[in-house]
């Protein structure tokens, strides 16, 4: 696809093949056409390789950050799992939520957990919220273990953030489905993928081989849930679509 921007005139026209469109520059479907290109040249430019959140560097775009936060808020939920630790970043991210809210927990579950990781976190301020689990988050053992550590009528909110190939993820969301209770989320991130196929730190099969198509193929299995994008809790403007790193990622269980 060409885009070419035109400030005198304010528009921005595609051209795809043989078909072309012209749009007005300053609106909803210029925005959603930029910022789509937006992210995929910022995921390549390991944007997200910016920022950290408490002291720890967390690996994820500000906007899937704060619609998480609403999420999180509106749900109030006692336990949060999330798959792949890495920095830790985002286990503060979602601690340092439970603490302002005075409730809850969050267990971290990564095939490996470095050192100088882990000491990080047990010594942050925010640890006595945080559980950390080692081992594949797929393993049947480690699998029973995190459900033993979820006490009955608990609200779990579940967010996949580890190995992201279709096969993985499709696991994951099986293992971790019946934790999740009507009203709350199974969230498989990192679908951008999908869109990365072409850049030049990604991969070729990432078309097909993503956390999105994995999500997409498990609701079809398990009716209980639906790919649901989150409702904004506030918005003055037109737009409607998250800007995001997690495309199709919000499965809600809905009965």
């Amino acid at each position: 696809m060409k885009i070419t921007i035109d400030t005198d005139e304010k528009t921005l026209s595609t051209q795809d093949g043989d078909a072309t469109k012209t749009l007005p520059l300053y609106s909803k479907e210029a925005f959603e056409t930029l910022s789509k290109y937006w992210v995929k040249v910022g995921w390549n430019q390991k944007y997200v390789y910016t920022f950290s959140w408490f002291g720890r560097p967390v690996i994820q775009l500000p906007e899937d950050m704060i619609r998480m936060q609403e999420v999180i808020y509106q749900l109030q939920p006692d336990v949060i799992i999330e798959t792949g630790v890495a920095h830790g970043g985002s286990l503060v991210f979602y601690a340092s939520l439970m603490q302002a809210m005075d409730k809850g927990r969050v267990i971290g579950i990564d095939i490996e957990i470095r050192p100088h990781n882990r000491a990080a976190i047990e010594a942050h301020p925010l640890f006595h919220r945080i559980e950390l689990v080692e081992g594949s988050s797929t393993d049947e053992k480690i699998v029973s273990d995190v459900k033993s550590m979820v006490k009955e009528n608990e609200t779990v909110l579940v967010i996949l953030d580890s190995n992201h190939t279709y096969q993985h993820v499709f696991d994951e969301l099986e293992a971790y489905a019946d934790l999740v209770p009507v009203g709350s989320y199974i969230v498989a991130t990192d679908g951008v993928m999908q869109d990365l196929s072409d850049v030049p730190r990604g991969e070729s099969n990432w078309g097909t081989d993503n956390p999105t198509r994995a999500a997409a193929d498990f609701v079809k299995t398990d009716g209980r849930f639906e790919i649901i994008q989150p409702e904004w809790p506030f918005n003055e403007s037109e737009l409607t679509e998250n800007i995001t790193h997690w495309p199709g990622a919000w499965l809600k269980r809905v009965k």
